[in-house]
């Protein structure tokens, strides 16, 4: 959804507010449920079946080249910590401990998890491991669970959804395998298709340079102004020209976020009676400069705005 803060009607902020509005300083975290199982724990029998349809060749439906071999796939690498990266089109993408870019196909099933690739089609798409799966940064790890396939192996579930790499991308951030067939889709931190519209109303992504940082609905950069307060009173000392420039990100609830830190997540009222989001109670903006989801064109902008990390501190600000 690309709804700005200018058009969001008073009444309507009004009761986003009221929602949001709580004490600095408390914790409204909530556990989200998922329909995986847990990592590691035993699978429903016969859950897995084999691919339906399954081909050779360039032609065989899966986006691979030649002939496939039938025989079993090559062990696969473990998956590793899981890291949430940022695509231009497709907003937060799941990757594993090495950068890959992980999918899910839309012949298996979430609930309950089951698998309809093998053969070739585990060639072209091999499972990736549930062993030692875990939630990085932006990773709800309630949501990491597995699967248990025909040759007895665990696979990789996000929020039911079996985990897949793609033997086209070689490098990290590669989405070769991206829409290959109308079935092949590269996985959100949630289990879903991953675009630029299944984002939360703030999440977290992998920056090459900065690390952790927050990022809004569309994948934009979010940054904190170091004039500001936020004890006792959240006030923004960004107004008129500057709040042209640095505009405020409006206010999301709680259960909108993905990996950011929910103590002091809430929303105010600034002066003029737009509402604005804070983030551990520091007002929060995003650039004008900055074009493109994953553009970081406002850190250090006259030294006092930087990007900010998922418990609400300014990334490499000086003293921070």
């Amino acid at each position: 959804m690309k709804t700005s803060w200018r058009t969001v009607s008073l009444a309507a902020t009004a009761v986003s507010v009221l929602a949001l509005t709580t004490a600095c300083g408390q914790d409204n975290s909530t556990t989200p449920a998922s329909a995986a199982q847990n990592v590691g724990a035993t699978a429903p029998a016969g859950s897995p079946t084999t691919g339906t349809g399954v081909g050779t060749g360039a032609a065989n439906g899966y986006g691979a080249d030649g002939n496939q071999s039938s025989a079993s796939p090559t062990p696969a690498a473990p998956a590793g910590k899981l890291t949430v990266a940022a695509n231009p089109d497709l907003g937060n993408v799941l990757t594993d401990g090495s950068g890959l870019t992980l999918y899910r196909f839309d012949k298996d099933t979430a609930n309950p998890p089951k698998s309809n690739c093998a053969g070739d089609c585990a060639t072209t798409w091999p499972p990736v491991p549930a062993g030692d799966a875990s939630a990085g940064a932006g990773v709800d790890k309630s949501l990491l669970g597995s699967v248990t396939r025909a040759d007895g192996t665990k696979q990789l579930t996000i929020g039911g959804w079996p985990a897949y790499r793609y033997v086209k991308d070689v490098n990290g951030g590669d989405v070769n395998g991206q829409g290959v067939g109308g079935k092949w889709f590269a996985l959100a931190p949630n289990g879903k298709k991953a675009s630029l519209a299944a984002l939360p109303g703030l999440s977290v992504r992998k920056d090459p340079k900065l690390g952790d940082i927050i990022v809004d609905k569309n994948g934009r950069t979010v940054y904190r102004f170091l004039k500001d307060k936020a004890w006792p009173k959240v006030i923004s000392n960004c107004t008129g020209a500057c709040l042209v420039k640095w505009p405020a990100v409006a206010p999301v609830k709680a259960d909108d976020t993905q990996g950011v830190k929910k103590k002091g997540l809430m929303g105010f009222t600034r002066p003029d009676g737009t509402p604005q989001m804070t983030v551990n109670c520091w007002p929060i903006y995003t650039f004008s400069g900055d074009k493109a989801p994953g553009d970081t064109n406002g850190q250090g902008v006259g030294g006092t705005w930087y990007a900010v990390s998922p418990d609400g501190k300014p990334v490499g600000a000086p003293g921070k």
